[in-house]
């Protein structure tokens, strides 16, 4: 594997970031118009000569509502998007369960952390942990105040000195690289068309539950409108669900598996000890934990995605979009070293 120098790393990790930032509100906006046409096109269709019913886009009056909406969509959006991206880190803890962890509780990380950053010159980030018995990390935040290197209490109680040296290095190299101004993008983007998602499924089933009773078969235009506009919803629905799940995909591209690898091959320059960290991720894959959080976006956080996560009916797609390369893989690239 080709090693790229960590200003180049960084360079193309804050391409990515305005990529992502230039793309997102680009799909927002898309999902808007679409929304608008397909409520048109469906709730206005009339009776031809021969009693069929003809549906007709009216492009006009859906670019009039939809440029009527877009200060209001770009408005709201940017104003979800900066409290979300300014709040990660509890976001991210509530999530986690993470706390801090302070020096007293734990000087042996605190040396190990220390010892790692003075020896590449970058300020100490904060230390948070996860009371729990298995094992994984992960680095988190957007700048110097807000970086954050979490463990598990598993990961401290089973892993030597030279392993959770090889674990810390691998997450401060992620910090080194921006790889989380990145990440905490991502998990920002998708978690705000996540919650509309949400709403407009919702707001499907409210409108179907308390308003298909006024619906009446071969009633008056009033009551044909009223199922229209179901229908209409329903199929807007479907199609922003099925392009806001695309979106996500393209995030997961956007932070390629190459991450992981730079980060391993960082954690090898900074420590001189790739096999202690291929002997702490040997020991990871066999117990990875943070199984209770369920988000994929978080997940990508992790230096090993949970095992519990595995599980459903969207696994196959999620494995071959996911952002965590293959452990033994990895294992074998740093016994190479």
């Amino acid at each position: 594997m080709k090693y790229l120098g960590i200003q180049t790393q960084i360079y193309r990790n804050n391409l990515k970031s305005i990529f992502l930032l230039l793309m997102f509100p680009v799909i927002i906006l898309l999902f808007v118009w679409l929304f608008l046409a397909l409520l048109n096109y469906m709730g206005t269709g009339y009776y031809d000569e021969a009693g069929n019913v003809v549906h007709e886009l009216d492009a006009a009056t859906v670019n009039y509502y939809f440029l009527s909406t877009i200060p209001w969509v770009v408005g709201g959006v940017g104003v979800w998007f900066l409290i979300a991206y300014f709040w990660n880190v509890r976001m991210i803890q509530r999530s986690t369960g993470a706390r801090f962890l302070s020096r007293k509780e734990n000087p042996r990380l605190y040396n190990i952390v220390e010892n790692l950053c003075m020896s590449c010159g970058m300020d100490t980030p904060k230390i948070n942990i996860v009371d729990d018995a298995q094992l994984n990390a992960f680095a988190s935040g957007i700048n110097r105040q807000s970086y954050t290197v979490t463990v598990t209490r598993g990961l401290l109680d089973t892993l030597t000195d030279e392993e959770l040296e090889g674990v810390i290095g691998h997450e401060l190299t992620h910090i080194r690289h921006r790889d989380t101004r990145l990440l905490v993008t991502s998990i920002v983007f998708v978690g705000i068309i996540s919650t509309v998602m949400s709403l407009a499924v919702r707001m499907l089933y409210n409108v179907s539950y308390y308003g298909g009773g006024n619906r009446r078969v071969g009633g008056s235009g009033d009551g044909r409108g009223n199922g229209l506009t179901v229908i209409a919803i329903l199929i807007a629905a479907l199609v922003c669900s099925a392009l806001a799940y695309f979106f996500s995909m393209l995030t997961r591209f956007a932070i390629s598996r190459k991450r992981e690898y730079m980060a391993d091959a960082g954690s090898a320059e900074l420590t001189g000890n790739p096999r202690a960290l291929a002997s702490a991720l040997r020991k990871i894959a066999a117990n990875p934990g943070l199984d209770g959080v369920k988000q994929e976006e978080v997940a990508q956080l992790f230096i090993m995605r949970p095992d519990e996560m595995d599980q459903g009916l969207l696994t196959l797609l999620n494995s071959l979009f996911s952002t965590h390369p293959d452990p033994q893989k990895r294992i074998e690239i740093l016994e190479q070293f």
